[in-house]
């Protein structure tokens, strides 16, 4: 254990400089390449044209079909109908048309019976004139005067010259019922096939009419003339409703994990297509992924490298954890992949049998939650990469999300680090865990089991959560040894009175082991009360006099029924006994190898406190003496747990020496020896603050006066015979 010693810390010392901390995480950063290099390497398959394939390929990724979704766009532009459009105005422009003939023929007829008035008048005396019908062919070049070249050239002369002949009555009805029927037939849509069919509508409507023959003849070839083609193709709309109907189209996509040709199936043209397209048949390999896994990494050991960078911890320390969590880190990859070799299991993906919490777990009870939770992103991150086998593309989303929300789980789960056994028992509540977060991620990608394979999906959880607390509790015994960290769990060693250590101050010293037990009770619930690790108080109070079993009748405590030896010695050797008992108990406690906090409690307890008993002795005999002289070598208390033990240690023994000690005695005492100890400046070298020491007076008091508090006193009773 020794050279294992050794080596970490040559490895500490060269980590003290930065270049060797960049070092390291580029080193992790190439190891976690390496382990993944294989999983995002582009499968290459051998399949030919025509040829049955001799395996299941599957979509690794999403990729658009072009000339699918191309061939789909040409059907449906070719399924769009002609878009043709109704002329409404022009039902009207025809109405109008033929109402201006009746309108011609009527001012012919009219002109007339005008000329035929007056002809009248004039030749009352002489030979009768002609009647109108008797002049009827040269009326009708007068009615076909007065219209357009366009409409004579398509009328018969028959239709002026029935239109001229018949009497206004029969003529009005022509006129009404012939545009009426013009325009309830131009009022529907007439395309250009549907001309004559309109035609022989308005014909049979006005044959049905009660029009004399030679009317009823002129009305029909008049109607069948008005009717014309009013509806007509919009080349406009017809492109758009195209252009429409083809961005309707969904492109044709490849989807990932879609299987493109089963195990044994023939691989026809379309297949082979498909292959090409999905990145199958390429000779030259693709980069990109191996490119996306070098930023990925890039990134993450960045991200760590940069928050070890912002831990205010001292420099010692810092090298500690960034070691640990490398080891943790490399621990739990090693695992990962080890476990995805497996991958081919018939019936689970091997993910959910991987130990997800374990390091999350370690780290907690090692370092911190925020470490734990920067592993488990990590973790979670390279193992969407390292479980991809048997998934269709080069990241498993599912085993990601299993492996961060189960670590994530681990770290809450862990709510306690003071006994092995909690470590368990968060396993066995993981394993529960674990099992539902399974059933709800296979839930939601809607995967369909057999129950052979839930009784596979139980026992892995079991598998990942136990392991996980199994593997956290078997590795922690090394990495606080090799690391010399001092965990809950070691305290806990440390406070068995069994010791060799503890068991020597029971023996040589008792009035120190039980000045020591004191001490620590005060001490325990002072820290408590600010937040500070009581229970670290509680051992360090436990070892803190540890050198007093060096020369244990020097001091008072000890004293039982013996003269004190310092009442014949100088003050000045007397102090030099006294303040030897911090070294002592240092050595001693590096020698056991105990672990640096509980060192420090011992070596800096006293601070540099002033011996003030020798200090005044020495003055009183009349000596030249130096305050710097008897006072203890420091150094001051650096953390709280320090500075409370050291007014714990000065309150228990000032109280202990009281005669009759009151509640109004001990507050006032506590607070006297608090306040010394501020204008002394033995608490400026840690953060502890003026309200927390309130509530250290606060805690004190109330334990000191638990202790002492006042007993009824007992009457005496003699004997009788």
């Amino acid at each position: 254990m020794s050279r294992v010693h050794k080596a970490i810390a040559k490895l500490k010392e060269l980590l003290r400089m930065k270049v060797f901390q960049a070092l390291l995480f580029i080193l992790l950063g190439l190891i976690s390449y390496f382990v993944m290099f294989d999983n995002v390497k582009p499968e290459k398959i051998n399949v030919s044209l025509l040829t049955p394939s001799d395996k299941t390929i599957r979509a690794p990724q999403t990729v658009v079909d072009k000339e699918k979704t191309e061939q789909d766009k040409q059907e449906a532009a070719k399924d769009v109908e002609d878009v043709f459009t109704l002329k409404k105005e022009y039902a009207q422009n025809r109405v109008d048309l033929i109402s201006s003939i009746f309108d011609s023929v009527k001012e012919v007829k009219e002109e007339l019976e005008t000329k035929q008035v007056d002809n009248e008048e004039s030749q009352i005396d002489g030979p009768p004139s002609k009647k109108v019908s008797e002049g009827i062919p040269a009326h009708v070049t007068l009615a076909k005067q007065k219209l357009t070249g366009d409409v004579t050239k398509e009328l018969s002369d028959s239709v002026f010259s029935a239109l001229l002949k018949a009497d206004d009555e029969n003529f009005v009805m022509a006129r009404d019922l012939t545009l009426t029927a013009i325009h309830n037939v131009m009022s529907t849509k007439i395309p250009a096939r549907e001309v004559e069919p309109a035609k022989n509508r308005v014909e049979e409507q006005l044959k049905a009419s009660s029009l004399p023959g030679e009317i009823k003849q002129a009305s029909i070839e008049l109607a069948r003339f008005a009717i014309i083609q009013n509806e007509f193709y919009d080349s406009q709309k017809s492109e758009e409703k195209v252009q429409a109907a083809v961005e309707s189209v969904e492109p044709v996509k490849i989807l990932q994990g879609e299987v493109i040709v089963e195990e044994g199936q023939l691989v026809d043209r379309d297949i082979y297509r498909q292959l090409k397209l999905a990145g199958f048949l390429e000779e030259q390999t693709s980069y990109l992924p191996f490119i996306g896994l070098g930023l990925l990494i890039l990134l993450t050991m960045s991200g760590l490298y940069y928050y070890f960078q912002l831990i205010n911890e001292n420099t010692d320390k810092k090298q500690s954890q960034i070691l640990l969590f490398s080891f943790v880190y490399l621990l739990a990859l090693l695992i990962m992949k080890t476990v995805s070799l497996f991958q081919r299991a018939e019936y689970i993906d091997m993910v959910y049998f991987f130990p997800a919490a374990f390091a999350a777990m370690l780290i907690k009870v090692l370092l911190n939650e925020r470490l734990a939770i920067a592993i488990t992103i990590v973790l979670a991150s390279y193992g969407t990469i390292i479980f991809n086998d048997g998934s269709a593309s080069n990241l498993h989303i599912a085993a990601g999300l299993y492996i961060l929300l189960s670590g994530t789980a681990g770290i809450i789960l862990l709510y306690t680090k003071n006994y092995r056994t909690k470590i368990l028992q968060a396993g066995l509540l993981l394993s529960v865990l674990n099992f539902l977060l399974i059933l709800a991620l296979l839930f939601i990608m809607d995967v369909r089991s057999l129950k052979i394979e839930f009784i596979f999906y139980i026992i892995s959880s079991l598998v990942s959560g136990l392991s996980s607390s199994i593997l956290t509790m078997g590795v922690l015994p090394f990495f606080e040894t090799g690391f010399g960290i001092l965990t809950t769990v070691r305290l806990i060693e440390l406070s068995n009175p069994n010791h060799p250590l503890l068991r020597r101050i029971l023996t040589e010293a008792p009035g120190t082991y039980h000045h020591s037990i004191m001490v620590a009770n005060l001490a325990e619930s002072a820290c408590e009360s600010i937040g500070a690790n009581g229970l670290l108080a509680r051992v360090g109070c436990y070892y803190h006099d540890i050198g007093k079993t060096k020369r244990p009748q020097f001091f008072i405590e000890n004293q039982m029924n013996i003269e004190n030896p310092h009442d014949r010695l100088d003050p000045e050797i007397s102090k030099d006994i006294i303040i030897a008992h911090v070294s002592d108990g240092v050595e001693s406690l590096r020698k056991y190898r105990m672990p640096e906090e509980i060192v420090s409690i011992a070596r800096e307890h006293h601070g540099t406190t002033l011996l003030k008993y020798f200090y005044h002795k020495a003055a009183q005999q009349g000596e030249d003496v130096r305050e710097a002289e008897f006072r203890y070598p420091g150094p001051k208390p650096q953390t709280k747990e320090t500075a409370v033990i050291s007014i714990a240690d000065s309150v228990e023994a000032a109280v202990r020496s009281m005669g009759n000690p009151t509640s109004d005695k001990i507050d006032e005492l506590i607070k006297s020896i608090i306040v010394e100890r501020l204008q002394d400046g033995q608490f400026n070298e840690c953060d502890i603050t003026m309200k927390e020491l309130d509530m250290v007076n606060k805690s004190l008091s109330e334990t000191l006066k638990g202790i002492f508090h006042n007993r009824i006193e007992y009457p005496d009773f003699k004997k009788t015979k």
